[in-house]
């Protein structure tokens, strides 16, 4: 059985690995059949592990960068991980083409673990703020 701190270590060797580049560790990170409850926006991406996968390819090509946990905080099987997102728009996302802008995003996130492995997400990102450094949504005011 795990315990909290090993949870939270699993949550942050996934951050880690990601913010390497390293899909290949999510195969043992991640439970096949991942369910990702606030899935990205973009249409075409599978589900499970293969679709975290495509989502991770994706977002490592097109805004490559890091992620730092401001706080993290478990009981029982679940992670909750509040962090800051930072990196550059270099590559297209579907729909929205490369502006070389600098990017930066919060986001909660909470995992549950199951077998010593991450098997569902939910998130509450700042997808506001996150449009608007794109360019898609106009600033306010």
């Amino acid at each position: 059985m795990s315990t909290t701190e090993d949870n939270k270590r699993l949550v942050r060797r996934f951050y880690e690995e990601i913010d390497r580049g390293n899909a290949d560790a999510l195969d043992e990170l991640v439970a096949e059949d991942y369910v990702d409850h606030s899935p990205p926006p973009f249409p075409g991406l599978g589900t499970g592990r293969a679709g975290l996968k495509q989502a991770f390819r994706l977002f490592w090509e097109a805004t490559p960068g890091t992620h730092r946990i401001e706080d993290q905080v478990a009981e029982g099987d679940k992670v909750v991980t509040r962090l800051t997102c930072q990196g550059t728009h270099e590559g297209d996302l579907p729909g929205i083409p490369a502006t070389g802008h600098r990017l930066e995003m919060t986001a909660t996130v909470i995992h549950r673990i199951e077998d010593g492995r991450l098997a569902e997400k939910w998130s509450d990102k700042d997808l506001l703020s996150f449009l608007q450094q794109l360019g898609v949504v106009p600033p306010v005011g």
